[in-house]
């Protein structure tokens, strides 16, 4: 489980996030869910280290994350996708996913250069185009490319800043089919910032509600009442 105890993160003498406290319980998908510009995707970079925040308690399976950097999270077994996906667009699909292969084999044990084929069975397309560079794969595609680059890290927890932005309708479908069967299947923790409804939906066993900064409701999926959509998250 991941474990966040009062998280309070600062840009300067601005106070970004204030006193977030939730938990993203094993093997269940947790969205982060609020409008433009609450602080969702600052949340993430404070849980992955890559922005400085203080917490009375940031944990992943009985680690404590305050004390890792930023680079050694992912030994942790956790796997974030950012926003704009951040492939290598000179680098082949094939070469993209061998960079998340040093984490795997520490975290398996194993010298093994080979690509998970989970990576491959989850997204098809990937191996149809693994001599192709990443910056001539669509939008979808690259999305696709990044959610499997952070799969080849072997994760017990992976974070997705929202993988659904900007892409085409039916590779939105598919990816909210992944991030299912990684819950289900794989026994994968996911924790994914979204904004559309109907995907939030369709992926949230729990979900935590961004205002300002503040954490103003969360609980299971279906507690996600009209009321507070149309005070949160409507337009």
């Amino acid at each position: 489980m991941l474990k966040v105890e009062n998280l309070n993160q600062y840009y300067g003498q601005s106070h970004i996030l204030h006193n977030i406290s939730f938990d993203a319980p094993d093997k269940q998908c947790t969205c982060i869910i609020g409008r433009n510009g609450v602080g969702k995707t600052t949340l993430l970079k404070s849980i992955m280290g890559q922005v400085a925040a203080k917490a009375d308690a940031l944990c992943y399976d009985n680690t404590d994350l305050r004390k890792l950097r930023a680079d050694k999270r992912a030994y942790a077994g956790i796997a974030y996708v950012p926003q704009g996906r951040q492939i290598f667009p000179l680098l082949t699909v094939e070469d993209n996913l061998r960079i998340g292969l040093p984490v795997y084999q520490k975290r398996t044990g194993t010298r093994t250069t080979h690509i998970p084929d989970m990576v491959y069975e989850l997204f098809p397309v990937l191996a149809d185009m693994k001599h192709r560079r990443g910056g001539d794969l669509s939008g979808g595609q690259q999305q696709q490319l990044a959610i499997g680059r952070a799969l080849v890290l072997n994760p017990s927890l992976l974070i997705l800043d929202e993988p659904t932005e900007g892409i085409q309708p039916n590779i939105v479908a598919e990816i909210t089919r992944v991030i299912r069967r990684l819950n289900e299947e794989w026994g994968l923790t996911v924790l994914v910032v979204e904004q559309k409804l109907h995907l939030i939906r369709a992926l949230a066993d729990n979900f935590v509600l961004l205002e300002r900064g503040s954490c103003v409701a969360q609980g299971r999926g279906d507690e996600l009442t009209p009321e507070l959509i149309q005070t949160y998250l409507s337009v």
